[in-house]
C-alpha cells in the first residue's frame, strides 16, 4: 500500500488555526471524523491520548506524530497538519504533525505503510519541501515522488542481486580509537567497489559502537569478505567465507587490491570454533607481526575510555586548584578531590588492568580476559605500570594458548572444567608470578630512571624529545609508531609528569591544521575537493584526530608526509621548551583551556608548527593542472585547466 492512499488531499490542512497541543489532536480527530474514518469521535480521542500519555510522540525535527490502533477507526488513514509559525507539542515547537488512525486489526500492510512514512520524515530534504509546499496538490507531489524514488532505488538493488555476473561483498572496519580510520577505510573500500559496479555494505565498529551490523543473511549471500581492523573483530560470523584481513590503514589506501585479492582468493576461512576448523586454528592466530600489532591495538582501543575520561576529570578538578585535592592544602574542595579521586585512582587505576585483559583475550579469546586483567593489576600495584601491563597481556594470552594445548589431553569429561576452573587458575598463577617476580623490579627501576630524567630535563635536551615525540606522533598517522608515542604519553600522565603529553598533542593536531591552512592559501595547488577536505581538517585538527590529514599524505605522500613531521616536531619542540603541561590525555581545543598551563603559549605552538607543515606543502606541491598532466604530456581534464585558470 502506498501512503498517497492513507493521506489523500482532503486529509491535508496547510494551515492549522491551533495554540498547543490539545487543539492539535482535537483539529486532527474533527477532521478524520468529518471525512467518515472515525466511528466515534471521542471515543477515538480517548485512545490517541491513552496513547500519548504513555510516551510522547513527538519525535524531533519539528515533527509530531499522534497515533493509535482503535476499534473506532472505520478505515486506516493518515491526516496532515501544518503550521509555518510552529506550535509547542510538548517540549519543542513543532511544525509538521501527522495523525495516524489504524484499525484494531490492521494488518501488515498497513502498520508497514504507516512506519515507512516515519522513515520518510528522517530525511530532511523530504521535510524541507512539505515547510515549502504552497498547495494540496504540492505535497500530494512531494509524497508520491519520494514513494517513487524509493522504487526505483529498491529496482535498482534487486537488478544488481539478481545478476548472478554482479558480485556482492561485505567488509568489516574497526580501528584502535574507533574514530577516523574505521569511517575512512570504509567509504574508500565502498568508493572502489562502487566504481567496479560491486555492491559492499561495511560494518563500522567505531567508537559510538557498531553500526550498519551484516545480517547472517548477507554474510550468507556474500562473494567475500575484507576485515579492515587494527584491533580484535569477531570472526566465527565468517566461517566457510573467502576472507581478507587487513589493517584500516591499507583498506584506506590500496582498497582496490584488496578487492582483488578476496575475489581472488582460493581458500575459504575455517573459524577457531567451527566443527569444519583445523586443528591449527587456534596456533594461527598467534602468529605473525601483524597479529601482534592488532593485540595491541585491541588493548589500546578498550583501555582509551578510561584513559580519556580519567585524565579529563583530573584535569576539571585542578580548575579548583592545583592542590585542590590535597586536604592539608589551603585550596582544599571536596568536589575537586572527588574528581581527582575518580579520574586518578579509579580510572587511571583501572586502565592497566584493562589493557592487559584485553591484549590477552585478543590472543586467547575470552579465557584470556581475566589472567590478563589480573596480571596488569599486578603490574600496576607493582610498579612496572603500562610497561608491565603490556607483558602482563602477551605472557597471559600465550600462556592460556599453551594451557589448550596441553589440557586437552585430559578425558573428555572433565574439558567442562577448562573455562570455569584451569583456565583463569592456572592462567592468573603462572603470568603473576611471571609479573611479580620476573618483571615488576627491572622495569619499574626503569620508569623511575625515566621519570627523574623527564621532570629534570631542560634546555636543548627538553627540545630534543618534544621534536622526537611530535615527529614520531604523525610519522605514521594512526600507525604503530603513532601508538607506541602516544602510550608513552599516558605512562608518563600516571607518572605525574605532564609535558609529553602536551607537545604529542601538540603534534598531533599539527598535520591536519597545516593542510587545512595549505589548502586555503595555496588555492591553486588543490583540486575543489581537496578544498572541501581541507575545512574537515580543520575542525579534525582541532580535535585531535591527526588521520584527517590522511586523504592529503595518501595523495602526495612524497611531499605531505615530510611537511606532517616537520611542522610536528617544531610544535613539539616548542611545547617542551616553554614548560607547557598537559594533565589530560585527549581532546584538542576542549581542554585546553582546563589541562594547559599556559593555554595562549600552546595555541601559538599548535599554530606555529602548521604554519611549517603549511609552507613546505605550499611551496613544495605543483599546482592542480601540473598534477593532472597525464603522460603523454596531455591534460587528463579541460574542466580542471579551465577551474585553475
Amino acid at each position: 500500500m502506498k501512503i498517497s492512499e492513507l493521506i489523500t488531499e482532503q486529509n491535508i490542512i496547510l494551515h492549522l488555526n491551533v495554540t498547543n497541543k490539545n487543539e492539535i489532536i482535537d483539529a486532527l480527530a474533527a477532521k478524520l471524523m468529518e471525512n467518515g474514518y472515525l466511528k466515534d469521535l471521542n471515543g477515538f480521542k480517548e485512545d490517541i491520548w491513552k496513547r500519548e500519555n504513555t510516551v510522547s510522540t513527538e519525535v524531533g525535527y519539528g515533527i509530531a506524530m499522534p497515533h493509535t490502533k482503535s476499534s473506532y477507526v472505520n478505515k486506516p488513514a493518515v491526516i496532515f497538519g501544518r503550521s509555518l509559525e510552529g506550535i509547542t507539542y510538548d517540549n519543542d515547537s513543532c511544525h509538521l504533525f501527522f495523525m495516524i488512525a489504524a484499525q484494531a486489526d490492521a494488518t501488515d500492510e498497513h502498520l508497514e505503510t504507516l512506519s515507512r512514512l516515519s522513515t520518510y520524515l528522517m530525511d530532511e530534504l523530504f521535510r524541507a519541501k512539505l515547510i515549502l509546499a504552497d498547495s494540496v496538490n504540492d505535497v500530494i507531489s512531494v509524497i508520491n515522488q519520494k514513494e517513487q524514488e524509493e522504487a526505483e532505488e529498491k529496482s535498482v538493488e534487486e537488478a544488481i542481486l539478481a545478476d548472478s555476473n554482479t558480485k556482492y561483498l561485505v567488509g568489516v572496519t574497526a580501528c584502535t580509537a574507533g574514530i577516523a580510520h574505521t569511517y575512512m577505510s570504509a567509504q574508500s573500500l565502498r568508493d572502489a567497489a562502487e566504481k567496479r559496479g560491486i555492491q559492499m555494505k561495511i560494518q563500522t565498529d567505531g567508537s559510538s559502537g557498531t553500526e550498519n551490523r551484516l545480517s547472517d543473511e548477507e554474510i550468507e549471500k556474500a562473494d567475500g569478505v575484507i576485515i579492515a581492523a587494527d584491533r580484535t573483530v569477531d570472526m566465527s560470523r565468517f566461517d566457510g567465507k573467502r576472507v581478507v584481513e587487513t589493517s584500516t590503514k591499507r583498506g584506506i589506501n590500496n582498497a582496490n587490491e584488496l578487492i582483488d585479492e578476496v575475489l581472488s582468493k582460493k581458500e575459504l576461512y575455517k573459524a577457531a570454533n567451527s566443527t569444519k576448523a583445523s586443528s591449527d586454528a587456534e596456533e594461527s592466530k598467534s602468529g605473525g607481526a601483524f597479529d601482534i600489532y592488532k593485540h595491541l591495538m585491541n588493548g589500546v582501543s578498550f583501555m582509551l575510555p578510561f584513559v580519556v575520561a580519567g585524565g579529563i576529570l583530573i584535569a576539571i578538578s585542578f580548575m579548583f586548584g592545583v592542590n585542590s585535592s590535597n586536604p592539608d592544602s589551603g585550596q582544599y574542595n571536596a568536589f575537586a578531590a572527588f574528581l581527582n579521586s575518580v579520574g586518578g585512582t579509579a580510572a587511571f587505576g583501572l586502565m592497566v588492568p584493562i589493557f592487559a585483559g584485553y591484549v590477552a583475550f585478543s590472543i586467547a579469546d575470552r579465557p584470556g580476559l581475566a589472567p590478563g586483567a589480573i596480571g596488569g593489576m599486578i603490574a600496576s600495584s607493582g610498579g612496572s605500570g603500562f610497561l608491565g601491563g603490556l607483558i602482563a597481556g602477551f605472557v597471559a594470552g600465550y600462556c592460556i594458548l599453551l594451557l589448550k594445548k596441553v589440557l586437552v589431553k585430559l578425558p573428555k569429561s572433565l574439558h567442562g572444567l577448562n573455562p570455569v576452573l584451569l583456565y583463569p587458575v592456572l592462567g592468573t598463577l603462572a603470568t603473576t608470578i611471571v609479573i611479580q617476580y620476573v618483571i615488576n623490579t627491572p622495569i619499574s627501576s626503569f620508569n623511575d630512571t625515566l621519570v627523574n630524567w623527564l621532570t629534570d630535563m631542560s634546555g636543548s635536551n627538553a627540545i630534543l624529545v618534544g621534536a622526537l615525540l611530535g615527529g614520531i606522533l604523525v610519522s605514521d598517522m594512526g600507525g604503530p609508531l603513532n601508538k607506541i608515542a602516544y602510550a608513552f604519553g599516558i605512562q608518563m600522565i600516571t607518572a605525574g609528569v605532564y609535558e609529553p603529553m602536551a607537545a604529542l598533542m601538540c603534534g598531533g593536531m599539527i598535520p591536519p591544521i597545516g593542510l587545512g591552512l595549505a589548502t586555503t592559501f595555496f588555492r591553486n595547488k588543490f583540486t575543489d575537493q581537496d578544498r572541501e577536505t581541507g575545512k574537515v581538517a580543520y575542525v579534525l585538527g582541532s580535535c585531535f584526530i591527526t588521520e584527517g590529514v590522511i586523504p592529503f599524505a595518501a595523495a602526495d605522500p612524497i611531499r605531505v608526509i615530510p611537511a606532517n613531521i616537520i611542522g610536528a616536531a617544531v610544535g613539539g619542540a616548542l611545547s617542551m621548551a616553554f614548560g607547557i603541561e598537559l594533565t589530560a590525555p585527549h581532546g584538542g581545543i576542549f581542554v585546553i583551556p582546563i589541562a594547559i598551563n599556559h593555554p595562549i603559549i600552546y595555541v601559538g605552538c599548535v599554530l606555529a608548527g602548521s604554519i611549517v607543515t603549511a609552507l613546505i606543502v605550499g611551496l613544495t606541491k605543483k599546482s592542480v593542472v601540473m598534477n593532472k598532466e597525464i603522460d603523454n604530456g596531455g591534460i587528463e581534464n579541460v574542466s580542471d585547466v579551465e577551474g585553475a585558470i
